[in-house]
């Protein structure tokens, strides 16, 4: 049988790995290296060279996009249906396997799968019939519970027990909640994947005839894979051995929801006779910026190495810029963008990247101001966050207590034990009676139509509101919400949150307070109080809505959402300490620090032709003003690979990794007499020692960092200052 067609478009590595014999192989293939080709030609080298039945393979993937993009080129390839063959996600292969067996599985044959909405109503439903108040045991922290330990394969009864008395309600949570789902029949997603594991593992006859039918499982993005999906694989294969597995131990970004880097690194230990077949060359990206990325990730010390490389052409170097802040940052930025524009290229070839969400509210008011069309890849625009429209509810309450929209979101969030049945009645009499909810509320407050219970619970909600009336009164506009987001208590009930995805609403509404401190009053509003032009501000930006899919615009999406992506030009910014790496990484030790080098490398990936690095010498995010420091990752850069397009003065910073170092404008001593070391008072700021000087003539600036003000950078020329 002539097989030639397969191999055709191949390189010599990607040939390889699809012309491995039936054994454990593990294909290393870095970003841009063609993995999705090379899966989809060994599952049709199998079918064609080894006569191996399409029912016999099993393929999996991480989303339904994949999956069906897979079977599509397998088609192409053989030019066969494969309508029988297992291609899919882990969760709807492991949904394909509980229909089938569903008695096996002590399932109802009607069984209804949760999605994570419907998981957290069954939670809440638990907490009640455990009398506990979803003040003190919020339910998405008691989801990431649940879900965090079947993710590890672990029942209630197998849980370690514990003397701690959280953690021992959060158990009989669990268990009520395991009880009420088996009641009804209900599957949610981490169960999928927990029941048709153990329906293999404690059924010998099934677990046979499922290992002697499939002689072949293909996974892909296996370093994504977490504990209770690498152990089905393993339970699978467990005869054959036959575990063809692509993935990317470099790329491995998620394991704050539970993905396990260690599977594809000790996948060698578990399968003795791996072969190892590593995918270097990339078709994505110009040399210049492989070898820049290549520097950055070869300082990770747990990785299973391989250097990426193109046959195609140099390129430009990566371009480094050094901004004075945020909002210099993102004029940069958008200026770039529009020299691209200007030049022939479109908005949809390029991306802006960004470590943390909060980050793109000053991407997007620059955009808009531009009249720049974008998107917010993956995710919300800033004012259209759940989080973010919370916060403006209070606020807008506060301002009119008429909004009966911002009542109905506010009264019980965070929770304070008004429910639907409390709700339902201020609604019902606010009808009959011409009022406004808050009215209504007010009046029912010592009234017979409400529980004492619920009356106390409203009665808290009203005063909290008029607390927060008088409090904010003659601030200032940042200070009237950090006022709010501390008396409402919004921080402290999302810091509950467990996972990234809490600490990304906090930051969020931290950033909230940024923009109310660089908000400026538009001249055609200025009859307005700050409050009030600020809301509405808000409010038009939430309702200019994105850009159509199909429209010419600008990407903006987090690094996390960005895998899998490519664009030819892109903007990687905010590489600052505590910023990208993330603070949290900086405390939790070397193996948070090592994902976050791995989610830079993937950043720098996705870009095709050209690459821009940004940081700020100073940012205002999550509500505050920090002078910064140049990313560790930018000092594992080698100079030579770099064009800076404002040079930076020299620094140096100890990281547990290597020495930092920035790039070079030695300017000591100026023009004008002022010398670094050099003490100086402000009439200001006051005494303080010069530490910094870029440029030249009255304009240059100079870093001074004063004794009481912290570290500043003035312009010479309006600095006033006199030297002590």
């Amino acid at each position: 049988m002539d097989i030639s067609h397969i191999f055709n478009e191949l390189n010599d590595a990607q040939r390889e790995a699809v012309a491995a014999p039936p054994s454990p192989v593990l294909i290393l293939a870095g970003a841009g290296s063609g993995k999705t080709r090379v899966l989809t030609s060994r599952i049709a080298y199998l079918v064609e060279a080894h006569g191996v039945s399409p029912l016999s393979i099993m393929a999996v993937t991480f989303t339904n996009k994949a999956s069906r993009e897979m079977r599509s080129r397998i088609e192409d390839i053989l030019g066969l249906p494969m309508s029988g063959m297992w291609i899919g996600t882990f969760h709807s292969l492991a949904h394909r396997l509980l229909r089938q067996h569903y008695q096996e599985a002590n399932l109802p044959q009607a069984f209804q799968i949760l999605d994570s909405d419907d998981q957290l109503r069954m939670i809440r439903r638990s907490l009640k019939e455990l009398a506990l108040d979803e003040a003190y045991w919020p339910p998405k922290q008691v989801q990431w519970y649940i879900n965090a330990h079947k993710e590890e394969g672990r029942r209630p009864t197998s849980v370690p027990p514990s003397n701690d008395p959280q953690q021992q309600t959060l158990l009989a949570v669990y268990t009520h909640y395991e009880s009420l789902c088996q009641r009804f029949g209900l599957i949610d997603f981490s169960e999928l994947l927990l029941r048709a594991f153990e329906l293999l593992k404690n059924n010998e006859v099934l677990r046979a005839r499922y290992q002697d039918r499939f002689q072949h499982v293909l996974v892909d993005e296996f370093q994504d894979t977490n504990s209770i999906q690498y152990a089905w694989l393993r339970l699978l294969v467990q005869r054959s051995g036959n575990l063809f597995a692509v993935g990317d131990d470099d790329q491995s970004i998620y394991g704050w929801r539970g993905a396990k880097v260690e599977n594809i690194l000790q996948f060698e230990k578990d399968f003795p006779d791996t072969k190892v077949v590593r995918l270097e060359q990339n078709y994505r990206s110009t040399s210049a910026i492989l070898n820049a990325a290549n520097a950055v990730i070869e300082n990770n010390d747990t990785r299973l190495g391989k250097n990426l490389w193109t046959a195609g052409e140099e390129g430009e170097k990566v371009k480094l810029y050094t901004a004075y802040n945020e909002t210099d940052e993102a004029k940069f930025v958008i200026g770039q963008i529009q020299a691209w524009v200007d030049q022939g290229g479109a908005r949809s070839e390029v991306a802006i990247l960004y470590r943390s969400n909060a980050q793109s509210r000053t991407f997007e008011e620059r955009l808009l101001n531009a009249g720049m069309p974008y998107r917010v890849y993956g995710g919300l625009r800033f004012f259209e966050r759940a989080e973010i429209k919370d916060a403006l509810a209070y606020l807008r309450l506060c301002t009119r207590t008429d909004d009966d929209p911002s009542f109905e979101r506010i009264v019980n969030t965070p929770t304070r034990g008004i429910g639907n049945k409390t709700v339902d009645t201020v609604r019902e009499y606010a009808r009959q009676h011409q009022l406004s909810m808050w009215d209504a509320a007010s009046r029912l407050i010592g009234s017979s139509h409400l529980t004492s219970r619920a009356q106390s619970a409203l009665a808290t909600f009203v005063n909290l509101i008029q607390e927060i009336r008088s409090q904010i009164e003659d601030q200032d506009l940042f200070q009237q919400i950090e006022i709010m987001l501390d008396l409402s208590k919004l921080i402290e009930h999302f810091k509950k949150e467990k996972g990234e995805k809490g600490q990304a609403r906090v930051e969020n509404l931290q950033e909230l307070v940024t923009a109310a401190r660089g908000y400026e009053i538009d001249e055609t509003e200025d009859d307005l109080p700050p409050l009030a032009s600020f809301l509405a501000h808000a409010a038009l930006e939430a309702g200019d809505g994105q850009a159509e899919e199909w429209e010419d615009c600008v990407q903006l999406m987090s690094l996390h959402t960005a895998k899998g992506l490519e664009f030819p030009l892109v903007f990687l910014t905010g590489l600052e300490e505590g910023l990208f790496p993330h603070q949290r990484s900086l405390e939790e030790g070397s193996g948070r620090l090592e994902e976050e080098r791995r989610l830079c490398y993937v950043g720098m990936t996705r870009a095709m032709q050209q690459l821009w690095l940004t940081y700020a010498e100073s940012r205002r995010l999550y509500g505050s003003e920090k002078y910064t420091s140049p990313s560790r990752f930018l000092g594992e850069i080698p100079d030579e690979l770099i064009d800076a397009v404002r040079p930076k003065p020299k620094t140096s910073y100890s990281a547990p990794v290597r020495a930092h170092s920035a790039w070079v404008d030695d300017q000591s001593a100026h023009e004008s007499g002022v010398s670094v070391g050099m003490r100086v008072g402000h009439p200001k700021f006051g005494e303080g020692t010069v530490i910094n000087i870029e440029g030249h003539g009255e304009y240059a600036r100079i870093q001074i960092n004063f004794a009481e003000a912290g570290s500043k950078w003035l312009v010479l020329a309006y600095a006033n200052l006199t030297q002590l």
